[in-house]
């Protein structure tokens, strides 16, 4: 498969989602790293980007609430090569009634190639990466054969 490349640029664009019993998970983890995180553009769902606004003063791109398509909106934002890796505290114990937007937006990111950080310990490793603060060259996988493949 031929693949292309993208590059981050030294401010990165961040996805933030939690699902509701993780949001003070995800709220904790933010205001301890919030001197880092502010340097970078911050996107996230709804509820979540009302809550970082309104508890932690930052600046935050807000998207619909999950439930109501804000999921989606961050996968579409991924295609678009707007979102550089994202910050998704998920429940694995709490089925929703969203979890196949869920499961949609974390195949995006995978298809996409981009980072994703699903708990506290892989979100320490990704901001403490010294990739953090400086250009990455992503590969991208080229679809092009998938595209243009035969249908019956």
């Amino acid at each position: 498969m031929h693949t292309d490349n993208r590059t981050f640029r030294g401010k990165k664009k961040i996805a933030l989602v939690a699902h509701d019993n993780k949001k003070r998970d995800l709220l904790e983890w933010i205001k301890f790293n919030r001197d880092l995180l502010s340097q970078h553009e911050l996107w996230a769902t709804g509820t979540t980007g009302r809550l970082l606004e309104g508890e932690l003063g930052l600046d935050v791109i807000r998207l619909q609430s999950g439930p109501l398509g804000g999921d989606l909106q961050i996968g579409s934002k991924i295609v678009e090569g707007e979102i550089d890796f994202m910050i998704f505290f998920w429940d694995p114990l709490e089925p929703l009634p969203h979890d196949p937007d869920v499961k949609a937006l974390l195949r995006i990111a995978v298809v996409w190639n981009i980072p994703v950080a699903c708990n506290r310990a892989s979100a320490d490793y990704i901001i403490s990466s010294p990739l953090m603060t400086q250009p990455y060259e992503r590969t991208l996988p080229d679809y092009a054969v998938h595209l243009e493949r035969e249908l019956r």
